[in-house]
Order: C-alpha cells, then sequence, then structure tokens
C-alpha cells in the first residue's frame, strides 16, 4: 500500500510538471536540450522556429584562423528568436577597410524550421542549407531561405553561417607552422563540418534523424558540397546531397594548393604566397610569429578589406579562395570523382539555363574570337552554338559560361555517380517569370530557383508580382526537395516524373521558360560534348580568368 501510495505521489508530480512544462511551452515558446544548454525558440504557424543557436565558440583572437572551438555551455534557457551576425563581410564593391552593417566576426550561428509538435522519436529527415556568396558574401539567415514550407512538408530545415573571405581561407607560413596537429587554410570548410557535427550531436532533441540528412547548397554552397563529399573527415554526416550551380570541375573555387607554387596550371601562386601578399598591403614584412602577430592584431575591417581579389588592378593576389591543406581538404571534387573516390551518396545536380554573362571565364570581346580561342575545336563550337550564324554576342557568352562552369561539370559529376550504380538526378532550370524577361533575355539566371526550391515567392519582391504559374513551379519544386530529403528519390504520385539520370539515355528534368515542368533527354548534349572536349584538351587556353 506504501508503495501505490508513493507512486501516485510520483505520478501527480510528474503530471503536474508536465502539465506546467506544456503551459509554459504554449506561453513562450519550445524549449530544447542541446549540448552546450538549453535554448527557446518560437512557435511560427504550424512549426516551430529556432534562430541564432551558437555551433561554435566565437572564432576572435588567437583563434581567427584556427578550427572552430566547443561552444562553452550556458546556464539556464538561452533565447533563439533572432538570427545571429553575419559573417563579416564588404559586400561587393565595398569600400576597404569598411564591412557591412550587422556582420560580425562573432558568426557561427545556425537557425531551425522544426514541423510543430515535433518529439525526438519523430525521426524527421533534416536538410542543411549551405548558402552562396562566392566565399567572400551572404549568410543563412535570408527571407528567401526561411524553412518554413519544409517544415510544413515535415522535414527539417537548417541554415547556417560560416566565415568568409580571409576569415575563412586563408594561409600564411608561420600560422602553417603552428600547431602542427590542425588542418590549415580552409576555414569555411571546417566551419561547416563543425555545423554537420552539431547536427549528428543534437538534431534529434528536435525531433529530427541524424541518419537521415540531406547536404544542399547554391553557388560557393553548391561548390562545397562537392567539397563535403570528398572531404574524408565529413564522411557519414550527411546522407544525401544537392547541389546548385556547384560545378565540380577544377578552377572555379576547388582548391589552391597551400604553399607549392606553379603547382597546379590555374592556381600558379600558393596560398602562402597570397597571405605573405596581403601582409605586405598592410605593412607586414616577413613570415615569422612576429609578422603572424600583426597579421592577428589587424582589425576585421582590414582582414575583409573590401574582399578584393587583387592588390589594386593588376596587383598581386591578396585572397587565396578554398586551399588543398593536405590534412582536411586533401584532394579536389574532379580528382576524387575521376579516381572513382565518390561516396554513394543520392545526389541531385543542376544548374540554371543562363547563369551569369560578360566575360566571366575570358576575356573574349567577340564571338569569333571566343570560337577562335577553342583551336581545332573552333568548328564545333560554331555549329554548337551558333548554327545560323545569326546568334548576339552576349547570348553566346553567357550560353558559353554557362556550359563550361556549371552544366558540363553537373553532367560529369552525374556520370561519376551512375556509374557507380548511385542514384542521380539532372534538372535544367530555365523558368523565368514575366516580369523578369527584360532582366534574364537569354534564360534563368545564377540563383533564379532558390526562391522556387524554397517556396518563398514572397521574400524579397511584392505578392502582387507572384502569379499562379510562379506558385505552381514553386510547389512542386518544394515538393521535389522535400521528397528526395525523405526517400532519395524525387518522384511522388501527381508530380511530372524525374527521370533517373543514365549515361545511355541522359534523361533530365527540364524546367521550361514557360514553367512547364517534364522529363526528357537532355537537349545541350551538342554543346556540352564539344565543351567536355575543349576541358580535357583546352582547359588553360579557354580558361584565362584561372582560379575563380
Amino acid at each position: 500500500m506504501k508503495i501505490v501510495s508513493v507512486f501516485i505521489v510520483w505520478f501527480a508530480v510528474f503530471f503536474l510538471n508536465a502539465q506546467q512544462a506544456n503551459e509554459i511551452d504554449e506561453i513562450n515558446g519550445p524549449v530544447i536540450k542541446t549540448s552546450s544548454g538549453q535554448v527557446r525558440g518560437e512557435f511560427v504557424g504550424n512549426e516551430s522556429v529556432f534562430k541564432g543557436i551558437p555551433f561554435a565558440a566565437p572564432p576572435v583572437g588567437e583563434f581567427r584562423w584556427r578550427p572552430p572551438q566547443p561552444v562553452i555551455p550556458w546556464e539556464g534557457v538561452r533565447d533563439a528568436l533572432t538570427f545571429g551576425p553575419d559573417c563579416a563581410q564588404g559586400g561587393w564593391g565595398a569600400a576597404p577597410g569598411t564591412i557591412r552593417e550587422g556582420t560580425s566576426e562573432d558568426c557561427l550561428y545556425l537557425n531551425l524550421w522544426i514541423p510543430k509538435g515535433a518529439k525526438p522519436e519523430s525521426k524527421h529527415p533534416v536538410m542543411v542549407w549551405i548558402h552562396g556568396g562566392g566565399f567572400v558574401g551572404g549568410s543563412g539567415s535570408g527571407a528567401v531561405m526561411a524553412g518554413d514550407a519544409f517544415a510544413k512538408q515535415g522535414v527539417i530545415l537548417m541554415t547556417f553561417n560560416y566565415r568568409l573571405g580571409r576569415l575563412g581561407h586563408f594561409a600564411f607560413p608561420s600560422l602553417s607552422a603552428e600547431h602542427p596537429d590542425e588542418p590549415k587554410g580552409s576555414y569555411a570548410f571546417m566551419d561547416m563540418i563543425a555545423a554537420l557535427e552539431w547536427v549528428q550531436e543534437n538534431i534529434d532533441a528536435f525531433g529530427g534523424d541524424p541518419d537521415n540528412v540531406t547536404l544542399f547548397g547554391q553557388s560557393a554552397g553548391g561548390v562545397a558540397v562537392h567539397s563535403l563529399l570528398t572531404i574524408p573527415r565529413a564522411n557519414g554526416l550527411f546522407h544525401k546531397a544537392i547541389s546548385h550551380s556547384g560545378g565540380s570541375r577544377d578552377g572555379v573555387l576547388t582548391g589552391r594548393p597551400i604553399n607549392k607554387e606553379n603547382g597546379d596550371p590555374l592556381y600558379p601562386v600558393s596560398a602562402e604566397t597570397i597571405g605573405i601578399n596581403f601582409a605586405r598591403k598592410h605593412g607586414i614584412e616577413g613570415t615569422d610569429k612576429a609578422a603572424l602577430a600583426k597579421l592577428l592584431a589587424l582589425s576585421v575591417e582590414e582582414i575583409v578589406d573590401g574582399g578584393q581579389e587583387n592588390d589594386g588592378e593588376g596587383g598581386p593576389r591578396i585572397y587565396s579562395g578554398p586551399i588543398l591543406d593536405g590534412k582536411l581538404v586533401v584532394e579536389t571534387a574532379e580528382s576524387a570523382y575521376k579516381a572513382g573516390r565518390q561516396p554513394n551518396v543520392p545526389l541531385i545536380i543542376g544548374s540554371c539555363s543562363a547563369e551569369i554573362g560578360g566575360k566571366f571565364v575570358n576575356a573574349a570581346n567577340s564571338k569569333e574570337e571566343l570560337f577562335s580561342i577553342f583551336g581545332e575545336l573552333e568548328n564545333e563550337v560554331k555549329a554548337a552554338y551558333d548554327p545560323e550564324g545569326d546568334k548576339e554576342f552576349p547570348e553566346i557568352q553567357t550560353l558559353f559560361n554557362t556550359d563550361w562552369v556549371w552544366a558540363e561539370p553537373a553532367r560529369f559529376a552525374a556520370r561519376v555517380f551512375a556509374a557507380s550504380d548511385t542514384p542521380v538526378y539532372i534538372y535544367h532550370y530555365g523558368y523565368v517569370p514575366a516580369n523578369m524577361n527584360e532582366w534574364m533575355r537569354y534564360g534563368a539566371g545564377h540563383g533564379a530557383e532558390i526562391a522556387y526550391v524554397f517556396n518563398n515567392l514572397n521574400a524579397g519582391r511584392g505578392a502582387s508580382e507572384v502569379t499562379p504559374e510562379d506558385e505552381k513551379v514553386a510547389e512542386i519544386l518544394n515538393t521535389y526537395w522535400v521528397n528526395f530529403a525523405k526517400t532519395g528519390d524525387p518522384n511522388d504520385v501527381g508530380l511530372p516524373v524525374w527521370p533517373r539520370y543514365n549515361t545511355e539515355k541522359e534523361k533530365i528534368l527540364d524546367i521550361q521558360p514557360d514553367g512547364n515542368i517534364v522529363g526528357k533527354q537532355d537537349t545541350r548534349k551538342t554543346r556540352l560534348d564539344v565543351i567536355e572536349k575543349a576541358l580535357n584538351i583546352k582547359r588553360i587556353t579557354i580558361q584565362s580568368r584561372g582560379g575563380i
């Protein structure tokens, strides 16, 4: 009888506490215990949202160019109601010695959108977004990248920040000599891995499944997806991957040798030499510990320094981009793929139809000059890009840039994955909303698909501009991405069939200019075939802007 009484008392206390906790949750928002402490989010519609959760300690002071450090645990409940600062950046064309308002060196924070009512046993699929911005700009807190549409379909969406510019990629001789057990150079990739490790350690508490994580990113984020697919330390931290406009070929944000000069024709200057150039720009001579101390003493504004690649027009290079350090980043994605060292991870890969125009790859000023650079392939290129001889140069230049940097490399990666019987799906995004016809004359530009994949069409644009066709495209694309996160296959009843890619039929998903979505043979084959030839035999000649 005494045991029963004790049980009744225990149950009553437990029940009251639970009731109280539920009441507090409903009033003040959900509270979740992480490995560093409790965080309180908020209910937004039918999901829970947590913003500004630290996944690493602030990378400041002596930790400026060090791997991300563990978060110092906190007492009590930490509000996770506002985004943390974006990582320090100048913004395109910013004046040297300035950084954009709202950015900081203390920036390693993540954000979560979670289906309401999720519990540890819910095992929701998890999607982790890596933002673009050329590794010098961007953040995980933009309105376009909010995860409401994913959460409504039962998927947890995580966004995060990573160090940018010289804070994210930097090498210097005395820095390389310090802490010899640590990886060097690509601190941005280290931050990404730390965020993925945080997911493995904590996401189950939010109702996520750490064994079902999909990594996806656009532009530099798409490049990072390929890098993380081939960085050994990232192995097992995610289980599916999506690369938006991320290429996969060498020479485009893919990895500069840390200390070897002329080790790569596209990256002839080593990352350490570039670090020395940057130090000299700020009056710092030598490469010893004293020089490093002076670099560490520079303000964050001086480090960001407007984000310029060179010290004045035609001057020495002062920004490296991603670095091959031999410890963390041991090879480029292209090198790994050619050797068959890619993981067995289902992949979606694709690009937009007219990514970027202008002199992005080389300095050609006319279509005749561009065609001539291809040498013995000149006639094939003409037949592929200008069969009637009546196309304008800006259109040809845009299509060439698109195929060279993004479309052919996407096909190359897809062929590698398909050869090992790994599920892979290619998309070609060409939808141009009616109100964007003047801005995107030759097709969908770089990043045009992001708002549609996230189904956030009103973010940054007036609701009156959104058409039923816009809504249809967004709903379909968001559902494809959700399905892929759940099962590794984007298809489902009611959706246009997205063919699994294989090298025999070469079928892709074509999101056409009018919004029609069809699975079909890739009509770009002739163009991509000649680009493949050129990449294999004349890459250095054609890509005169080495190490983009």
